[in-house]
């Protein structure tokens, strides 16, 4: 009797986990879908106007996005399938992440765009995105050797097991 309920409750609780996926899976979808077109249309004033060049990092930023979300995506649809969890996308997120801040900084720095009063805090606020940058370059390589790492790994045999 405990054996047949004990399965009866793993039944619901994988009917739970998969239909949270699945709901998760469709707004992950959802909001990439509706990202990229935000970045066409991003794209589509920035030809009519002949801004390309002021409008790149907007556009730039909402593809990156868009890679994060289907990385992510991604990871649900694995973890549906197999019911584990695969760390090599959160990886690929965590690096996109990192370039896009290390762009959003060099912009700042250059004048292209205005997120943050980069010029009018002086020699601090200098120090302090160079010290960023460093930081961000250092996790990117973290991140590089991580996923390299991993595919190493699923790449080697495992010789112990026939």
């Amino acid at each position: 009797m405990t054996d047949r309920l004990r399965a009866q409750f793993e039944k619901s609780i994988e009917l739970i986990e998969v239909t949270v996926y699945a709901v998760l899976a469709l707004l992950l979808s959802a909001t990439g879908i509706l990202t990229l077109a935000g970045a066409v249309g991003l794209l589509w004033r920035a030809l009519q106007t002949w801004t390309v060049s002021a409008g790149t990092f907007q556009i730039l930023d909402q593809l990156l996005l868009v890679l994060m979300v289907v990385e992510i995506l991604h990871t649900v649809r694995t973890s549906l399938r197999s019911h584990t969890l695969i760390t090599e996308p959160f990886l690929v997120v965590g690096l996109i992440a990192a370039i896009r801040r290390m762009l959003v900084i060099t912009l700042e720095a250059t004048g292209l765009i205005k997120e943050g009063d980069w010029r009018a805090g002086g020699e601090s606020v200098f120090r302090a995105s160079m010290l960023e940058l460093a930081l961000l370059g250092g996790l990117i390589l973290v991140f590089v050797i991580a996923i390299a790492i991993l595919r190493r790994q699923d790449a080697v045999p495992d010789l112990g097991q026939e």
